[in-house]
């Protein structure tokens, strides 16, 4: 193939033009529920940091010999490099729905993939902090004093039972969430790609 028909190839190539943009009407649509999904990962993002300063602040305050304090000192250390992990993955999506390049109908299909994965990974950072309570569980059961020890079916049946109740009531407050703060705008973008895509 020489370089003029190259040329021709190139200039009747026009799978560019097939991707049409958005009307400026449709990107005022669209991009009303994904800023108010920017604005609730800020929230959620800054309200995060509080409370961890917060509880850093508590054990810092509180009384307690220096195993108890240091023990949940790392264990809420690790807490944050969980959290650290997940939201970094948040921070991307966060970034993705601010990219100007976002003009076109497949632009808008790929964000609504990456909704869907971080819907996967909102969950899964809820069920992260599972092991989390349940190791702040056993510290509390054996630093913190009684008049009458517990004795060590008393100790199972209170891990067995915080297990059994965490776990469901974390994922259903996971969905819950994420439902209120994320799902129901992710709806309204995914119903008007659909609108778009007739």
């Amino acid at each position: 193939m020489n370089i003029d028909e190259l040329k021709n190839t190139w200039n009747e190539d026009d799978s560019l033009e097939q991707m049409p943009e958005i009307s400026i009407e449709q990107k005022s649509r669209i991009n009303l529920p994904l800023e108010k999904i920017r604005k609730n990962m800020r929230m959620e993002l800054w309200s995060t940091v509080g409370i961890f300063i917060f509880a850093f602040a508590v054990i810092a305050f509180c009384e307690g010999n220096f195993k108890f304090k240091f023990y949940l000192s790392i264990l809420i250390g690790s807490m944050v490099f969980v959290t650290f992990f997940f939201y970094s993955q948040f921070f991307k999506l966060y970034r993705n729905m601010s990219d100007p390049g976002m003009k076109t109908l497949d632009g808008l299909k790929d964000l609504l993939h990456q909704f869907n994965l971080n819907k996967q990974y909102y969950l899964s950072f809820y069920l992260s902090f599972v092991p989390f309570l349940v190791c702040e569980l056993i510290i509390v059961l054996e630093f913190i004093p009684r008049p009458v020890p517990l004795s060590d079916v008393q100790i199972a049946s209170v891990l067995i039972s915080t297990l059994v109740i965490t776990m469901p009531l974390l994922l259903i407050i996971g969905k819950w969430w994420f439902r209120v703060f994320y799902g129901r705008y992710m709806q309204q973008v995914e119903y008007l790609v659909k609108e778009l895509d007739r």
